[in-house]
């Protein structure tokens, strides 16, 4: 059905297991339009770099094989480098190209005989697989930093391997209750206090110390409950008792790790002893885990 046909019978949507890449690439190759794909009349023909496939020399000028932003693989073409605007995608290209010759066996050669005048397949086809694997991980930041809801950045690496996002792997902002388990998120009671930090607050009529220091750091045992004000208490947002209620305030990169672990998160700065860092949300099965450093 037309995009106009659509829009004439009102705003409705259904599934679709193609992506978006995928779709405008089948509009574009069958001059069709779709704005809600980001694909009109002005844009229709537009050609913008991708990341780029191939290299070779011809006649002393270098060429590169080009892959155009939602055009399919049959229309790439080579082109001048004089007429490429792309300076970080031909870095990106270069370093790719050293990184694959830097972990072939040294001494084994992996450029054709003609004085680098073109890449061999294998190099060529890691170059590529780099390219989808970097655009891949783009999307799957952009689409962590969609979900959350703290004001810290999410950031994705991977320089270890080609993998990329995990597919088993679901952000969430809250816990997830396993069977049998019930989450009570209302309050109970709340403190009347004015400066939480010297009177009796949530913590004292729960029989427990504060947990956090003047510096915001956690000061109590490891295991020992944290209880923090609420919305039935008075205090503001600015109370020394709330610190994990607000979020992970740091930047975090979820990154592929080179030791065969998988995935981990690390910061992407220093961070005080005892600081909070973030909170482990998940299934909850018996008790809840915050992480601190």
């Amino acid at each position: 059905m037309a995009a106009a046909e659509a829009e004439a019978r009102g705003a409705w949507c259904v599934p679709c297991l193609v992506s978006l890449d995928t779709l405008q690439e089948y509009c574009r190759k069958e001059k069709l339009t779709c704005k809600s794909i980001g694909i009109t009349k002005r844009n229709l023909n537009n050609y913008e770099v991708e990341y780029l496939c191939d290299y070779k020399v011809l006649k002393d000028m270098e060429y590169y094989l080009v892959k155009w932003k939602g055009w399919p693989d049959s229309t790439n073409t080579w082109e001048p480098l004089q007429n490429l605007k792309c300076p970080l995608l031909l870095q990106q290209f270069s370093n790719d190209r050293h990184n694959y010759l830097s972990q072939v066996k040294k001494g084994k050669s992996v450029i054709s005989k003609d004085n680098n005048k073109a890449l061999k397949p294998a190099v060529a086809e890691y170059i590529v697989k780099k390219a989808k694997q970097r655009i891949a991980l783009q999307r799957w930041q952009d689409e962590l930093n969609r979900r959350k809801n703290h004001k810290g950045m999410i950031f994705v690496e991977n320089t270890v391997d080609l993998e990329g996002p995990p597919s088993d792997f679901f952000y969430i902002n809250e816990y997830k209750p396993a069977p049998g388990i019930s989450l009570v998120n209302e309050a109970t009671f709340g403190c009347s206090c004015t400066d939480c930090y010297f009177e009796k607050c949530c913590p004292a009529e729960a029989g427990v110390l504060l947990a956090y220091n003047k510096n915001q750091q956690i000061r109590i045992p490891p295991g020992t409950p944290i209880y923090e004000c609420n919305s039935r208490c008075r205090c503001g947002p600015d109370c020394p008792n709330r610190i994990v209620q607000k979020g992970t305030q740091y930047s975090l990169c979820i990154f592929r790790t080179s030791n065969g672990c998988g995935w981990g998160v690390k910061t992407l700065m220093k961070i005080k002893k005892m600081s909070f860092v973030m909170e482990y949300v998940g299934e909850v099965r018996s008790v809840y885990h915050i992480m601190f450093l």
